[in-house]
């Protein structure tokens, strides 16, 4: 009897009731929004992150690489003891730009320059003396080091390029020779670093974080980031008077914005 009650009520429902294809559509509209609103979100965080870092030691080209890529032009530098920024359009016709920040490659300001600004980092070009690299090893692996075991730059893991800058001068060591060199100095330095005691701010944040993989030779493919070198010359093959050789900086940069 009850059942028969039942009956015109629930007939009564039944035309309201969604149907399986519009449930399906509404379904599909969901997961497209839910995709939408994921991708605007890591949009977002990107473009957040539009700055292109320049670092390097004193003296490796940063502010001419800089100047350059701006201007086009040669100009006498010194060495820089501030920050200098300037939007860099990758090409001419697009609207494609990045923030391009040339930091002090002095030892003791680099770090709190690099402080300020890695959060905003979307690559880092991190400028190598090919001519001077020999000499200056072990204190370019020492701040490489120290770059790529911040936790800031890990998490975003933001693109580098190992800019092998000076190649028009004839002594100048070859982008091979030069990553060879640091995957060597850098394996030393992760073994040291690793036995040595961790600060009290290290061990506060779980240690310092470790470089490569546990019982591997360090090698930059162990990276989170995409590592790549190329060879350039700020200067140019013809001095002053022509133009800048880092048709493969360019290139990089156009990739990355």
């Amino acid at each position: 009897g009850m059942a028969g009650v039942a009956e015109p009520q629930l007939a009564a429902l039944r035309p309201g009731m969604p149907g399986p294809a519009l449930l399906s559509v509404l379904v599909a509209l969901l997961a497209v929004a839910v995709t939408f609103l994921l991708w605007r979100l890591v949009q977002a965080r990107r473009s957040r992150r539009n700055a292109v870092l320049l670092l390097g030691l004193c003296d490796a080209g940063k502010t001419l690489l800089f100047a350059r890529l701006l201007s086009g032009r040669y100009r006498q530098t010194q060495t820089s003891i501030t920050d200098s920024s300037a939007v860099y359009r990758v090409s001419k016709d697009k609207s494609a730009n990045v923030t391009l920040i040339d930091l002090p490659g002095h030892e003791s300001l680099r770090l709190q320059f690099l402080e300020r600004f890695k959060a905003a980092a979307r690559a880092i070009v991190f400028v190598v003396d090919s001519v001077a690299f020999q000499r200056e090893v072990k204190d370019v692996a020492e701040f490489l080091y120290q770059v790529l075991v911040d936790s800031t730059v890990l998490k975003n893991a933001p693109a580098l390029l190992i800019a092998c800058n000076k190649q028009d001068v004839t002594m100048a060591k070859s982008a091979k020779l030069i990553q060879q060199q640091l995957e060597k100095e850098l394996n030393t330095l992760r073994v040291t670093r690793s036995a040595a005691p961790t600060s009290l701010d290290a061990s506060a944040t779980g240690g310092p974080a470790q470089l490569g993989r546990k019982g591997k030779d360090f090698d930059f493919s162990q990276l989170p980031m995409k590592v790549e070198f190329v060879e350039c010359s700020a200067r140019g093959s013809k001095g002053e008077e022509g133009d800048a050789d880092f048709e493969g900086l360019e290139k990089w940069l156009a990739k990355i914005a």
